[in-house]
């Protein structure tokens, strides 16, 4: 008999698809049957309706599937649902309070550091992280930190110069 193949008659064991898993997204947890390869990308935008992370290359090069996770920058992509449980996860959809836009978000307006738009929710949460890591001094920090994140429409400056701006806002020398 080969290894993995069962014999007529011999039970094998049934493996369920999906699991429980309990994450917390933009400060609500819910509750999600999901299998357990599928990536926080998947989770967010397929079972949770959850779009504005948007799924660029799918290989973590792109940065288009930034969120925030505790407070630190991840590719939504490159990470399994199950391994984020017991964090806290911050999309584009959850920086807001209500009607009031984040800093970051007024700034990206203020600077027209969008095109498109289709980069710009991962750029907005790869800043605040870059911003929580506290190591951008100079923007030419600004510009190698974000360096992870891809605008095919080329609206670096702009999104340097709103970076920079909130960052001297918060005190924050860049």
């Amino acid at each position: 008999m080969l290894p993995g193949v069962s014999s007529p008659g011999v039970a094998t064991p049934s493996v369920s698809p999906t699991s429980l898993i309990t994450l917390k997204i933009n400060g609500v947890e819910k509750k999600l049957p999901l299998a357990p390869w599928t990536t926080l990308l998947d989770a967010l935008r397929e079972h949770m309706d959850l779009t504005g992370t948007k799924k660029g290359c799918d290989h973590g090069q792109c940065g288009a599937c930034t969120v925030l996770v505790n407070g630190k920058r991840i590719n939504s992509c490159l990470t399994l649902a199950v391994m984020q449980e017991g964090n806290e996860i911050t999309t584009i959809e959850g920086l807001a309070k209500g009607e009031e836009l984040h800093p970051l978000q007024e700034a990206f307006v203020e600077h027209d550091a969008f095109q498109c738009g289709y980069c710009t929710p991962g750029q907005i949460c790869s800043a605040i992280g870059l911003m929580n890591e506290g190591k951008a001094q100079s923007r030419a920090d600004i510009r190698e930190l974000m360096s992870g994140n891809l605008c095919r429409c080329g609206a670096y400056t702009n999104i340097v110069d709103a970076i920079d701006q909130v960052m001297h806002e918060r005190g924050e020398h860049a």
